[in-house]
């Protein structure tokens, strides 16, 4: 034992931004020392963000500020640190006497090799390190096919989910019961956005209330973008500010549709488990890899403005920009037009996405572009292209969306359509199926 120094063990934060129903949190509090609380606004991630007013960082921010004043009243208090993680923990061994490291696991590339140099550097100072699952319901190997091999398309794969799923899975870690636990000391520095390098982003987030009607209407509303008809939880679930177990029991209650897309959260991180390679940049189908995408910076921009002259389309990437939010049926339409009307590689619209999106989450980002781009797994065929006219004919028939967001669509100086819809299409098949070497019967 190091003389001198605090004994106590550490429970790291990352993408679970609450004391409530935290798994590692849980384990760490009901272990055999006190439990002091560590954020790491983590220098490799945050020197990648060009736009200093990130709404993300904001939102990071403002629920660790959340959190001190919880850890103030209990007596303890957050510790906050800016710098790599290496560099944090190797500054901590040397201020404590640390006897374990908890935290909840991540399954991205980066955060999979951050957590492997932790574990090493702990090691070598004789403290163990505990990861426990928190994120997703069910994690890595835990849903497979009866043959051991992992599941590619969804619907069988979320049948066996729901064949697993058992009550007491939903169960919350009752952290509560041992709040005593939690290191006593004088309140620690937060430091400040300015501190951070970043300020405050005028963009607004939305409550993590938990709406049951919305839930209840879910199935039925959930594709018009028009009305307000999704949860807008996704940001307070990639950060963890709300339980993916009380979402999940309350969609259990209320709406089996959204359970599903609970679901499909779980396969998308299960695929980038199962088949890492997709954090390289690279099809999950490797033959997609041959299409010759376009290079087009003035259509790549016109897209990103929100100027592409097919209003459904500008609509949403106009809300993106605005909001840090798209809805989801208009995520799928503008993908779509991205990769297929555009034929621009869809890794740069991935790549954009993942600069606006406040729920941005790589595993759910990735798999959706892939989808749509038909080059994913259970994606929709290369030859299904969205047409947006009848997208929005069918989805948002009385143009509220598009008079919230392109109120000038029916103005003459609303620019043209940067292609023609059938024009795109074609050139869509040729450029694919050529790339595929598929047989042009399946064109017909």
């Amino acid at each position: 034992m190091k003389q001198n120094l605090p004994t106590l063990n550490i429970c790291w934060f990352r993408r679970d931004l609450r004391l409530n129903d935290n798994a590692a949190l849980y384990h760490a509090l009901r272990a055999d020392s006190p439990v002091l609380p560590l954020f790491i606004f983590d220098t490799d991630i945050l020197n990648h963000l060009t736009d200093k007013a990130d709404a993300r960082v904001s939102y990071i921010h403002q629920c660790i500020t959340e959190m001190q004043d919880q850890l103030l009243l209990l007596g303890s208090s957050f510790l906050v640190k800016i710098g790599t993680p290496e560099n944090v923990f190797n500054e901590l061994v040397s201020t404590y006497n640390i006897k374990a490291v908890y935290c909840n696991g991540d399954y991205e590339s980066y955060a999979i090799h951050r957590d492997e140099q932790i574990a090493k550097l702990l090691s070598s100072k004789n403290i163990s390190f505990h990861q426990y699952k928190d994120h997703v319901l069910f994690e890595k190997d835990e849903v497979l096919k009866d043959d051991g091999k992992p599941y590619t398309v969804f619907t069988p794969y979320s049948k066996k989910w729901k064949s697993c799923m058992q009550d007491d899975l939903l169960n919350p870690f009752q952290t509560e019961n041992y709040f005593a636990n939690f290191y006593r000391c004088q309140p620690l520095h937060i430091p400040p956005l300015k501190e951070i390098g970043f300020t405050l982003s005028t963009i607004s987030i939305p409550p993590t209330a938990i709406d049951t009607v919305i839930m209840e209407n879910y199935e039925a509303r959930r594709n018009f973008p028009g009305m307000n008809s999704t949860s807008r939880l996704g940001v307070h679930l990639r950060f963890g500010k709300i339980s993916i177990r009380h979402l999940a029991k309350q969609a259990s209650a209320y709406s089996t549709t959204f359970l599903n897309e609970l679901i499909w959260r779980d396969f998308y991180q299960m695929i980038l488990w199962h088949f890492p390679y997709i954090n390289e940049g690279k099809s999950f189908k490797p033959a997609y890899d041959l299409i010759p995408w376009r290079e087009d910076d003035e259509a790549f921009q016109k897209w990103c403005d929100g100027q592409t002259g097919y209003p459904i389309v500008d609509a949403g990437m106009r809300e993106l920009n605005a909001t840090g939010f798209m809805h989801n049926r208009v995520r799928m339409i503008v993908a779509s037009f991205f990769s297929k009307h555009l034929l621009l590689n869809w890794r740069l619209g991935e790549a954009y996405f993942a600069e606006k999106l406040l729920d941005f989450d790589f595993a759910s980002n990735n798999g959706g572009w892939q989808w749509a781009a038909g080059c994913g797994c259970d994606a929709a065929p290369y030859f299904r292209i969205f047409n947006p006219y009848l997208q929005t004919k069918k989805f948002d028939a009385d143009f509220q969306y598009l008079r919230k967001w392109v109120p000038e669509f029916e103005d003459f100086h609303y620019p043209q359509p940067i292609v023609d819809h059938e024009t795109a299409r074609k050139r869509c098949l040729e450029v694919y199926s050529k790339a595929l070497k598929v047989n042009t019967i399946l064109l017909k």
